[in-house]
């Protein structure tokens, strides 16, 4: 069987293939120069994941571990099918919407005594018991139940065969981030994110990276900094980073795919244009990471840690903050079960 492009050679081989995205030189020096203004700030540093995870357990829990990979392995396709029609969380008196809601029902679910970050319990939990934890307070439901359910139920199965706790089986891959993403993708089958691209089979692994990165980043916040290989990570290719991109001159599509979203065309996952936004959103991430890098060691004659995970941790937060301003460049809508 072939062997996939890991997801740093996809971006590339797609950036270069291209022919309805494209990455923007101009774009991605102006944001490079941007994040160099923020160099000094905690948006550049592995604690502005709190920003994107406010929900979470505190990271000394000893149920935060196990709450990121219930989070991370459910983490895809919170668009509504109608923008006036959205599954909506109430949570401690504040209502959320998209990935938040996702958030919002597991603090919720854990705050009504259920064990939801247990292993045994959700590795067999029925679908009507996950229904439940992820109810919506209005008549929109969380989209794709069916198949979160068997994501989490097949996740958590993986988790018992390594003691029961997400920790527990990520110590398999040792303290080494790639190895981590390996381990993730072979032992799970929903985070093989792969698609086929001009006759190579190429990979985007979006959400064995972030839940990877999560890892590091409630590593990071207990004082445990060990995990090595981190400049590995791409960013995680979804569907809101590729807006703030476009949004930010980083990227461009041409007229027949913008206007082909603009008129709410659904895009299959391995679709040619979907698979172009993804991986030249990688890329595109790449080419900051390395022209801020070269910023930071002429400018400041020292050397730049920033990596592609902590750019994503920026830019994520950012497309929500500035979703108002973005509007008017639409996002892709693909129905899947990788973001």
């Amino acid at each position: 069987m072939e062997t996939p492009l890991l997801p740093r050679e996809s971006g590339r081989f797609i950036a270069e293939q291209s022919g309805d995205v494209f990455v923007e030189d101009t774009g991605v020096q102006k944001v490079a120069e941007m994040l160099y203004s923020l160099r000094h700030t905690e948006a550049l540093t592995a604690d502005y994941w709190k920003v994107s995870n406010p929900l979470a357990p505190a990271p000394t829990s000893d149920q935060g571990m196990n709450w990121v990979f219930v989070v991370d392995t459910m983490n895809f396709s919170f668009w509504p099918e109608k923008e006036t029609q959205q599954c909506e969380v109430t949570y401690k008196g504040r209502t959320h919407m998209g990935y938040m809601t996702l958030c919002a029902s597991i603090t919720r679910a854990m705050e009504e005594g259920i064990p939801i970050t247990d292993a045994k319990y959700f590795s067999q939990m029925s679908l009507e018991e996950l229904g439940h934890v992820l109810r919506s307070d209005n008549e929109t439901p969380m989209p794709m139940l069916q198949e979160r359910h068997q994501a989490l139920t097949e996740g958590g199965r993986v988790l018992l065969e390594y003691g029961g706790t997400f920790q527990s089986f990520i110590s398999q891959a040792g303290n080494d981030a790639q190895k981590m993403v390996e381990l993730i993708v072979e032992k799970i089958p929903s985070y093989r994110d792969e698609a086929t691209y001009e006759g190579k089979i190429i990979s985007f692994f979006k959400r064995a990276q972030i839940l990877v990165a999560d890892f590091w980043a409630v590593m990071e916040a207990r004082g445990q900094r060990n995990i090595i290989n981190m400049d590995w990570l791409t960013m995680f290719a979804d569907y809101r980073v590729p807006q703030a991109l476009v949004y930010l001159g980083v990227m461009r599509y041409s007229d027949t795919l913008m206007q082909a979203l603009k008129n709410g065309e659904l895009l299959c996952s391995g679709d040619r244009r979907e698979v172009e936004i993804r991986g030249c959103s990688i890329w595109s991430v790449e080419l900051i990471k390395e022209h801020l890098r070269k910023l930071v060691q002429e400018r400041d004659g020292q050397a730049c840690s920033v990596n592609s995970t902590i750019i994503d941790f920026y830019l994520w937060p950012y497309a929500k903050q500035h979703h108002k301003e973005m509007a008017h460049i639409p996002i892709h809508h693909t129905r899947c079960i990788y973001y």
